[in-house]
C-alpha cells in the first residue's frame, strides 16, 4: 500500500523538470527585487572609476527598510525624466537575454549610475578652482578623472528633503544633475528612484572587486 502511493506522488520527469525551472525563475526575481540585479556600464561619464561596458552587481540591501542612500554612494536610479539617451536606453536583443533580464541575471540597461554628492538638506556649492564644497566644506575627490572640468558648469544648489544631488566621475562628459538643473525638478532625483548601490564589478576579471566609498566622505559634511 506505502509502495502504491509512493508511486502515486512521484512525477514524471518532464514535470519535475517545469517545477525545477518554474521555482529557479520565482528565486531568481525575488533575488533581483530584493538583493541583487545585474547592470552594464553604457558611457565613459563614471571613467576612471567604471568604464564602458563594465558589468556590475548592484545590491538592494543597504536601503532597505528606508536605509539612507550615502554622500558618496554610487547609485543606479530610474531617469528622473528626459536624461537617458538612446545609448543609455539599450536593452538586450534577443528573446534569452530579455528572458535573462526579467530575472535580472542579464545586465540590465534603461537607468543611470552616478555618484552620489549631497543628500536632503546639504548645500553644495562650485566653484573656481574645480573643488566642491557641501555645507561650506570643501572636499577633494580623487576618483575624478579631471578635477578642474567641474568648474566648467558653476553651481550653488541646497537638495530638497527627500531627494539626491548626483555627478559622474567624468565631470567633462557626465549629463548629471548639474547639466539638468533647467529642468523640471532643478537636477535633483527622487531617493525612491534608486534602484540600488553599485557594489561588485564582475566584468572585466582582471577589474573584478568590490566597489567601495572613497574616504572623502568619512568626515563630518553635515550643515
Amino acid at each position: 500500500m506505502t509502495e502504491q502511493k509512493k508511486a502515486k506522488k512521484q512525477l514524471p520527469v518532464w514535470q519535475e523538470s517545469i517545477l525545477l525551472v518554474a521555482t529557479a525563475m520565482v528565486m531568481a526575481v525575488i533575488v533581483k527585487t530584493f538583493f541583487l540585479q545585474a547592470f552594464y556600464i553604457p558611457s565613459a561619464s563614471m571613467e576612471p572609476t567604471m568604464l564602458v561596458n563594465d558589468k556590475i552587481l548592484v545590491q538592494k540591501v543597504s536601503y532597505w527598510g528606508g536605509g539612507d542612500v550615502k554622500r558618496g554612494d554610487i547609485v543606479v536610479f530610474d531617469d528622473p525624466g528626459g536624461w537617458l539617451t538612446e545609448e543609455d536606453s539599450k536593452h538586450a536583443s534577443n528573446p534569452i537575454q530579455k528572458a535573462l533580464e526579467t530575472v535580472g541575471l542579464f545586465p540590465t540597461g534603461g537607468h543611470l549610475i552616478k555618484r552620489v554628492i549631497g543628500v536632503g538638506g546639504d548645500t553644495i556649492e562650485c566653484c573656481t578652482d574645480g573643488k566642491l564644497t557641501i555645507n561650506g566644506k570643501q572636499i577633494t575627490e580623487p576618483y575624478v578623472l579631471d578635477e578642474t572640468a567641474t568648474k566648467d558648469k558653476p553651481f550653488k544648489v541646497v537638495v530638497p528633503k527627500g531627494h539626491l544631488w548626483v555627478m559622474g566621475d567624468n565631470r567633462g562628459n557626465s549629463s548629471d544633475s548639474r547639466v539638468h538643473q533647467g529642468d523640471p525638478g532643478g537636477g535633483f532625483i527622487a531617493e525612491d528612484s534608486v534602484v540600488g548601490k553599485a557594489w561588485l564589478r564582475v566584468w572585466p576579471l582582471g577589474r573584478a572587486g568590490f566597489i567601495h566609498k572613497p574616504d572623502t566622505f568619512d568626515a563630518d559634511l553635515n550643515p
